[in-house]
């Protein structure tokens, strides 16, 4: 079930050069608390993963995820492979990338619909559409305008494989995830619209990136690895035992003044994927 980089269809990261500020909005909340259902909770020996899971975007995934963590699946297994600078991956119960949980395989959810009442807001614009956030996600979109003639009156979207955001790993068949997943730890453009995103890390990035990593020689196999200890999400939890996390909005003052300090920070080299969720983590 281990995957390779994909090539055909991927788009160019020359569309995520910055051209403007981020769009302007009015009375945006300062917090947003991430519901108890969409928060995965992964600890390890080397520290605890907080990760927003998006349904809106891949139902099918998120509910797959929700579903395998409550029931304690993903206690104990292995981060078989892991590339430094690019991902983590984990959710095999054999630990060599060829297992997989009992329950079918899922359709691939490679982009989604995108209304007005997600709340897209765009950091930067290409010559083939628009990128920015959806809640914690990067996104590339067509403009608002372009629901004026469809009829469902939303527009295509997908998310994108920016450093911190979650996959569902697959083989060959495009439509064979399962139980394995991987999270991101760099940035690779050649996955996006290929393997299915379906949420993203707001605390614990540093203990991703911390895992036991592989040789490229090996394909990232490594020996040893780390373990998920525990993976459940918040909802499962009794109420003492879970944290509250709460991320700012992509539309909030504080979240658009964070922008504009890496725009100005990276200059022409900036991009969607230089930008990570800001994040408060009480109780738990």
């Amino acid at each position: 079930m281990s995957f390779k980089i994909a090539i055909a269809g991927a788009l160019s990261m020359a569309l995520l050069a910055a051209s403007g500020p981020v769009a302007a909005q009015t009375a945006a909340p300062e917090w947003r608390t991430i519901a108890p259902e969409n928060l995965l909770i992964i600890d390890t020996a080397k520290g605890r993963i907080l990760i927003e899971l998006e349904p809106r975007m891949a139902p099918l995934s998120v509910e797959r995820i929700r579903t395998l963590s409550d029931q304690g699946f993903f206690d104990g297994l292995k981060f078989h492979r892991v590339l430094t600078d690019f991902m983590a991956q984990t959710g095999d119960p054999l630990g060599t990338g060829e297992g997989s949980s009992d329950l079918p395989d899922l359709e691939g959810e490679f982009q989604f619909r995108r209304g007005r009442d997600l709340g897209f807001v765009s950091v930067a614009t290409g010559q083939a559409g628009l990128l920015g956030f959806v809640g914690s996600m990067p996104v590339f979109t067509q403009p608002d305008a372009q629901m004026m003639v469809t009829a469902d009156f939303k527009t295509a979207a997908q998310a994108l494989f920016c450093p911190g955001v979650l996959g569902m790993a697959r083989g060959q068949d495009p439509h064979s995830a399962n139980s394995q997943f991987f999270i991101m730890t760099g940035t690779n453009e050649g996955l996006n619209g290929l393997y299915t995103p379906f949420g993203r890390v707001v605390a614990g990035l540093d203990v991703v990136r911390a895992l036991k990593p592989g040789s490229e020689a090996a394909n990232g196999q490594v020996v040893d690895p780390d373990l998920m200890t525990r993976a459940r999400t918040a909802a499962a939890l009794p109420a003492a035992q879970r944290p509250v996390v709460r991320v700012r909005p992509p539309a909030s003052p504080a979240f658009t003044a964070m922008v504009e300090q890496v725009r100005a920070e990276r200059g022409a080299r900036f991009t969607v994927c230089d930008v990570q969720p800001i994040a408060e983590v009480t109780g738990g």
